[in-house]
């Protein structure tokens, strides 16, 4: 179902995002299902936290607009969510040697012998254990549930003529947290105006959004204020 883009609520990447005890932090990153077109996180990232994912129940519509997005939560019960991305330690080599104890692999070593002089041998010492630092690599991975998607600021949106600019945002239905529209941030074209396209018309692929409109039937969809409430 297609909401009027007028009356309902602009996920903007990069909306501020307030509890209802304090300041949190800001929109990151969407997360939907992408066959319903429904929102079911939002990514927000703390000013002194971890980016946590955030449940859209959460969101009180009623309060929010435009300019920030206010949570039925306090702080401290948002920094109890499931953080957004999660990290990989990846074993590392002795050229990046670390120095945290955890960080410490014991590898087997070996030491030539003295030779005895007028012997004509050398002798080789038994195997030993030898502390080497090693500093893991860390890979971050960001978190999103099983089957979903997530639709950041600046994902490419492709045409069926070509890339036609970058995501702004998503348009939300209240009621049913259902994505109605996404908001193509503006750019060159059309005299730098933001438009709506219709969620009809969109799919969701890695990395980018595929519309099934071509650069000139975006041209003639009429502007919006991504800022109005």
């Amino acid at each position: 179902m297609e909401g009027d883009v007028t009356t309902s609520v602009r996920y903007a990447i990069g909306t501020e995002v307030h509890c209802k005890d304090e300041p949190y932090g800001e929109l990151k990153r969407v997360v939907l299902d992408p066959v319903a077109h429904r929102v079911t996180h939002l990514v927000v990232g703390g000013r002194h936290d971890t980016d946590r994912l955030v449940p859209v129940e959460l969101v009180d519509e009623a309060s929010s607009d435009s300019a920030t997005v206010r949570l039925r939560c306090a702080g401290a019960a948002v920094r109890l969510l499931d953080p957004a991305e999660e990290q990989e330690y990846l074993p590392g080599t002795s050229e990046h040697p670390g120095s945290a104890p955890e960080q410490l692999a014991t590898v087997p070593y070996y030491s030539l012998g003295v030779g005895t002089v007028g012997m004509g041998s050398v002798g080789m010492a038994a195997p030993g254990l030898a502390p080497v630092e090693v500093a893991p690599s860390v890979t971050v991975h960001e978190r999103v549930p099983t089957d979903e998607v997530q639709i950041r600021h600046g994902d490419r949106v492709e045409a069926t003529d070509g890339e036609v600019g970058h995501v702004q945002g998503l348009v939300v239905d209240p009621r049913y947290q259902e994505v109605t529209h996404v908001l193509l941030q503006e750019g060159h074209l059309w005299g730098r105006k933001t438009v709506a396209i219709p969620i009809g018309e969109v799919t969701w692929r890695a990395g980018h959004v595929a519309v099934r409109l071509s650069k000139a039937d975006l041209g003639d969809l009429p502007p919006v204020d991504v800022h109005a409430h």
